[in-house]
C-alpha cells in the first residue's frame, strides 16, 4: 500500500513537472514572438526613415512640400513639454508616495485613496485630455499651450509614479528605519537620509515607465488643441531675461507623435518616409531619456549597502 502511494506521488510530481515545462516553453515562445515582432517593426522603420534623416530635416519647419519638411518644431515641442511634465510630476509624485506610505494613517480613507490611484493608472489617456480641456483650458484659461500639455501629461503619469514610489519604499527593510530611529534621527531625517537613497532605484523605474508613456501620447494633446502644423518656435527665455523668461510656456505647440500622425494621414509616399524618419528620432529620444534614467538608477543602487 505504501509503495503504491509513493508511486502515485511520483506520477503526480512528474505530471506537474511536465506542465511546468510546457508553461515555460509557451512563455518563451510568446516572448520571442513579441520581441521578434518589435525588432521587425523597428528595422522596417529604420530602413525606411534613416536615409531621410539629415541636418536639414532636424532644423527645418513643417512644410506642405515633403522634400523640405522638417521636425524642428515637433522635437522642440516634445522636449519642452516633457520638461514641464518632469518638473510637475517628479516632486508631486514622490511627495505623494512618501505621504501615503510613511505618514498617512492606515484607515478606510487611505484605502479609498489607494484604490483610486491604482484605478487612475489604467484610465485611457483620452479621458485625461477631456479633463485637461475642461479644467486647464476652459476654467484656468491656460489656452492650448506648452504649459497645458505638460500639466495634462503630468496628470496622465502621476498615478504610475505614486504607485511605484510606494512600492519602492515598501521594499526597504524595516531594520533600516529602526536603525535610523535608534541613532536619534527624526522621521524626516530617516526618510531623507536613508529611505529615499535606498529606494531611489525603484522610484526612478516608475519615472522611466511614466515618461516613456508620456512622450508617445497623442490623444490627450489633440484634445487640448495641439497643432498639426506650426512654423515657428516658442520665444527664447534668454531674449529679454528676466522679463520674458516664462513666455515660452504660453506658446502653441506640436509634438513628435502628432507630426507623425499628420504625415501618415497624407497620401504622398514622401510623407510616409518623413513619418518613418520622425519615428526613428522619437525612438532615439526615448532611448536617450530612458538610458539616462537607467544610469541614475544604477548609480544609486551601487551606492546602497545594507
Amino acid at each position: 500500500m505504501q509503495s503504491h502511494n509513493i508511486q502515485k506521488l511520483k506520477e503526480n510530481i512528474s505530471r506537474r513537472k511536465l506542465w511546468d515545462y510546457i508553461f515555460i516553453i509557451v512563455a518563451i515562445l510568446s516572448l520571442l514572438v513579441s520581441i521578434l515582432t518589435l525588432i521587425a517593426l523597428i528595422l522596417q522603420l529604420s530602413i525606411t526613415g534613416i536615409p531621410r534623416i539629415n541636418w536639414e530635416f532636424l532644423t527645418s519647419f513643417a512644410d506642405p512640400a515633403p522634400e523640405i519638411a522638417g521636425i524642428l518644431t515637433a522635437w522642440v515641442g516634445s522636449c519642452l513639454t516633457m520638461l514641464v511634465t518632469i518638473i510637475m510630476t517628479v516632486p508631486i509624485g514622490i511627495a505623494s508616495g512618501i505621504y501615503l506610505e510613511e505618514y498617512a494613517r492606515k484607515n478606510w480613507v487611505a484605502n479609498i485613496i489607494e484604490i483610486n490611484i491604482a484605478n487612475l493608472a489604467g484610465i485611457p489617456s483620452i479621458i485625461y485630455g477631456l479633463l485637461a480641456l475642461g479644467v486647464f483650458v476652459q476654467q484656468f484659461k491656460l489656452g492650448e499651450s506648452i504649459l497645458t500639455a505638460g500639466l495634462t501629461l503630468s496628470l496622465l503619469i502621476l498615478p504610475v509614479v505614486i504607485v511605484t514610489t510606494r512600492e519602492a519604499l515598501k521594499s526597504v527593510p524595516n531594520s533600516l528605519r529602526e536603525a535610523a530611529y535608534a541613532m536619534g534621527a527624526s522621521k524626516w531625517q530617516m526618510i531623507w537620509d536613508h529611505l529615499l537613497p535606498s529606494s531611489a532605484g525603484g522610484i526612478l523605474t516608475g519615472i522611466i515607465v511614466g515618461l516613456s508613456r508620456a512622450i508617445g501620447e497623442t490623444a490627450p494633446l489633440v484634445t487640448i488643441g495641439a497643432l498639426t502644423f506650426i512654423a515657428f518656435l516658442p520665444d527664447s527665455p534668454f531674449v529679454d531675461f528676466p522679463n520674458k523668461v516664462f513666455t515660452w510656456l504660453e506658446a502653441p505647440f506640436t509634438v513628435m507623435p502628432i507630426q507623425m500622425f499628420n504625415w501618415v494621414s497624407r497620401p504622398e509616399p514622401e510623407f510616409q518616409v518623413n513619418a518613418a524618419a520622425a519615428g526613428v528620432i522619437l525612438i532615439l529620444m526615448t532611448i536617450t531619456m530612458n538610458g539616462l534614467a537607467i544610469y541614475l538608477r544604477y548609480y544609486f543602487r551601487k551606492r546602497i549597502k545594507w
